[in-house]
């Protein structure tokens, strides 16, 4: 029984959603729903189907069965372009900031306002260093990925999802790589965004310090369904084997841990 948010309309509703790749099926009827300037945190072991579930709210992938509607609008009937006006609604936080190697750090944080806008260059580069000064990064933009630490990387590929100004923020594993202190910085600099840009954030990870910090609601995803979901206290404090299991990170529980998911 999911928490009830009267304060904000319900921004993405996913309903019995289903994938298999082949016989592994990942999603086995995933029912959810975000509401508008929350912050939801979906965890669960690696390769439990969190960053496939990303991907179809985004509209990367199709369901074989199921609805995820995104601001009233169902995109799993949508395709071309009606799809790509939806997707302009998302900024995407990739795991390994998915920085283009052959561009600046300018040109990278500019690029889809390149490729989509009608913005001017000197425009386009008021955007740029506005959302480069966001997250904590000033008067790097003619810089090269190459020169950047891992931790820099991850703020420049928030700046770049912030750029075009979206509604909503998908975070797939936004501190994995990072040490302790520098997963810290992004956790405070994700919470310090929710704030000032009054933005509806999804991440995704099995970093609980990090779930615990950023999330309004928290489910957990195991076996392809929602086996919990609440606040981060009532994750913490849930009698579910399961999710006990797996917050406190034991080896002994009813998960298989030799087997997998």
């Amino acid at each position: 029984m999911e928490p009830d948010k009267p304060d904000h309309r319900e921004i993405i509703i996913a309903t019995d959603v289903h994938k298999s790749f082949g016989d592994n099926r990942v999603l086995d009827g995933v029912s959810l729903t975000v509401h508008e300037a929350e912050t939801l945190v979906i965890i669960g072991r690696s390769g439990c189907g969190k960053s496939v579930f990303l991907k179809h709210i985004i509209g990367l992938m199709k369901p074989d069965a199921g609805t995820i509607m995104v601001d009233g609008h169902d995109i799993t009937k949508m395709k071309g372009g009606e799809l790509s006006v939806i997707r302009r609604k998302f900024g995407m936080v990739f795991q390994g900031a998915a920085l283009f190697d052959s561009l600046s750090v300018g040109e990278n944080v500019g690029f889809f306002l390149y490729e989509y806008s009608d913005m001017s260059p000197g425009e386009i580069a008021e955007v740029v260093e506005d959302k480069l000064r966001l997250v904590g990064l000033e008067d790097i933009s003619e810089m090269n990925p190459a020169e950047l630490s891992g931790g820099m990387k991850k703020r420049v590929g928030l700046a770049r999802a912030l750029a075009h100004g979206p509604k909503i923020v998908l975070y797939d594993e936004p501190t994995t790589g990072l040490d302790p202190i520098m997963a810290d910085v992004i956790n405070d600099l994700i919470i310090k965004l929710d704030e000032h840009l009054d933005v509806t954030s999804i991440a995704v990870t099995h970093d609980m310090a990090s779930a615990y910090k950023i999330a309004d609601r928290i489910a957990m995803l195991y076996g392809g369904k929602i086996i919990a979901f609440g606040t981060p206290d009532e994750i913490k404090n849930s009698d579910n084997k399961y999710v006990q299991q797996f917050i406190n990170g034991k080896a002994e529980g009813p998960i298989d841990v030799i087997g997998g998911d």
